[in-house]
């Protein structure tokens, strides 16, 4: 079984760089990871919405019920339920599969694309979930990064969509969850690499990650909160879902994060490894000047890989 699952993992890795190296042209490798991670996180939402409705109208009986092949007017029905569960609520036709059936007979695309994320982030407001959900797409912005027209603006998304529609995540019940997870960090790998940036900015390498948690975890089986007071993209705190199972970090996962990108990318990490808005609490801002979570305390497990090398503000 771990042997399969290497060479799934292997797998995704030569089809993720491949997209990469094919798609990129002349978008820098740092600028184009927006594209790349913003349509997977887009896919895996879609994903994991669809997922969760089919499975509760088959337990009601319904045995052939398919949610992207519904009207909007008939799903907009169960929205606050949900919105209630999952954090944000995303139309039939506004799924992933649905608009890549269709992309590349849609001049509008870039706009099409652009709606279709407000609305998934304006589906949130007003919930327990705004917070979570808002400014999660903000770093993917439809521009002349992407080509020169609208014409090849829409010819490099039909690209992105088809590349990242095919990738193959096996069956969502079985492993996809996990795969998901994994091409994210594997694209941040590629692309700290490709771009000549301080991993230690926003990644830790997993195997330093591991590490870390299995020394705070010791013998232990469980945990009620863990914290990273510097949580970059997160990969940290899901470090503790890995070892421990996510249903073993019983009251969340919290992290702050001063750096708007790599806070959004943090609050995108959990969703893809399926960690429900009411299980994580992200906020951003300096920890040493202004810490997010002191109502939070006392955490069981505590990680960080800080900045060393920036000085201190404070007055000691």
């Amino acid at each position: 079984m771990n042997n399969n699952k290497e060479r799934e993992r292997e797998e995704l890795h030569k089809t993720i760089w491949k997209i990469a190296n094919e798609l990129r042209g002349s978008v820098d490798g740092w600028d184009f990871k927006q594209y790349v991670l913003g349509l997977l996180f887009y896919r895996f939402i879609s994903e994991n919405i669809e997922n969760y409705v089919n499975e509760n109208q088959r337990k009601a009986g319904i045995t052939d019920f398919k949610y992207r092949d519904i009207s909007d007017e008939e799903a907009l029905l169960g929205k606050s339920q949900i919105l209630e569960e999952k954090g944000f609520f995303i139309l039939p036709s506004e799924l992933f599969c649905n608009i890549k059936k269709g992309a590349d007979k849609n001049e509008n695309l870039n706009v099409v694309i652009s709606n279709v994320f407000n609305n998934i982030e304006s589906s949130a407001r007003g919930s327990a979930s705004e917070d979570d959900v808002k400014g999660l797409f903000d770093d993917f912005t439809i521009d002349n990064k992407l080509g020169n027209t609208v014409d090849e603006r829409n010819e490099k998304l039909v690209k992105l969509l088809d590349a990242i529609g095919d990738l193959n995540f096996g069956d969502y019940e079985d492993n996809n969850i996990d795969l998901f997870g994994d091409a994210y960090e594997f694209l941040m790998t590629m692309y700290a690499s490709s771009a000549g940036k301080s991993g230690g900015e926003f990644f830790t390498p997993q195997e330093v990650g591991e590490l870390l948690a299995r020394i705070v975890i010791m013998d232990k089986t469980s945990v009620n909160k863990v914290y990273d007071p510097a949580c970059g993209s997160g990969g940290l705190l899901l470090k503790f879902a890995k070892i421990l199972g996510k249903e073993n970090v019983r009251e969340g996962f919290f992290g702050q994060e001063i750096n708007l990108t790599t806070y959004n990318l943090a609050r995108i990490n959990m969703f893809l490894h399926n960690i429900n808005y009411n299980n994580f609490s992200i906020e951003r801002g300096d920890t040493l000047i202004h810490p997010a979570h002191w109502n939070d305390e006392p955490f069981d497990a505590i990680v960080s890989n800080p900045p060393y090398s920036i000085k201190w503000a404070g007055k000691c």
